[in-house]
C-alpha cells in the first residue's frame, strides 16, 4: 500500500537524519560490553531498518529514493557538525560524516531494490525486514567502520575497526530483531489503520 501524503514524506526525511546523526554522535564512543568493544551506535542505529523499510512500504520506491536525495547531503553536514564538536578534529568529522551517509545511502538502495520483490510477494510484513536487518547491518556497518576509521587519526578505532565492526554487527542484528522489528509491526499497523480511517 502506497501513502501519497507529504507530511509523511517529511516525516521520514526527519526520523532518518534524526537516527543518523544520533549514531554518529554516538559511534565515536567506544564501550565494552561484556567483554566485547563496541559503539554506542550499535544500539540506535538499527531504527533506521524501521524507517527505511517503512519508508518504502508506505510511500514506494520512488519516494523512498527522493528520500535519500533529500537526506544524503543533510546527513553528511550534520553528522561532520556533530563529530567535530564532539571531537574538534575537522578530519575525523569529515570521515565519519561521509562514511555515514554513504553506508546509510547503500543500505537503504539495499532495502528498496534487494527486499521490494519480498514486500510484494509476500503478505506477512515481518520477512522482508528481518532479512533487511541481517544483511543490511552486515554491508552497511563494514562499510561504514572502514570508510571512517581504516587508517584514521582516530588511534583506538583505527586499530580496533575490525573487531568492533564485526561485535556492532551482532549487537545491531540482535536489537533490531528483538526489539525493533516488534517496533516496525506495530508503527505500520498503527499508521495503515489510520490511513484505512481516511
Amino acid at each position: 500500500m502506497i501513502i501519497k501524503n507529504t507530511k509523511i514524506f517529511i516525516y521520514l526525511i526527519i526520523l532518518h537524519l534524526l537516527i543518523t546523526t544520533t549514531s554518529n554522535a554516538l559511534v565515536v564512543f567506544p564501550i565494552t560490553f561484556w567483554g566485547y568493544k563496541l559503539t554506542w551506535a550499535a544500539f540506535v542505529f538499527p531504527l533506521v531498518v524501521v524507517a527505511t523499510d517503512l519508508t518504502v512500504r508506505l510511500l514506494g520506491k520512488k519516494i523512498a529514493q527522493k528520500t535519500i536525495t533529500y537526506t544524503y547531503p543533510l546527513a553528511i553536514i550534520f553528522s561532520i557538525l556533530v563529530v567535530f564538536i564532539e571531537k574538534d578534529s575537522l578530519n575525523i568529522a569529515i570521515r565519519v560524516g561521509f562514511a555515514s551517509a554513504t553506508s546509510y545511502a547503500l543500505g537503504i538502495v539495499i532495502d528498496i531494490f534487494a527486499f521490494q520483490q519480498i514486500r510484494n510477494n509476500y503478505k506477512a510484513w515481518w520477512i522482508a525486514p528481518s532479512l533487511s536487518t541481517v544483511i543490511s547491518n552486515f554491508i552497511d556497518t563494514y562499510t561504514f567502520f572502514f570508510t571512517a576509521f581504516y587508517n584514521s587519526k582516530d588511534i583506538f578505532m583505527s586499530e580496533n575497526w575490525t573487531e568492533i565492526a564485526f561485535n556492532q554487527t551482532i549487537i545491531k542484528i540482535f536489537i533490531g530483531i528483538l526489539f525493533f522489528l516488534p517496533v516496525y509491526g506495530f508503527l505500520l499497523k498503527i499508521i495503515l489503520k489510520f490511513y484505512n480511517k481516511n
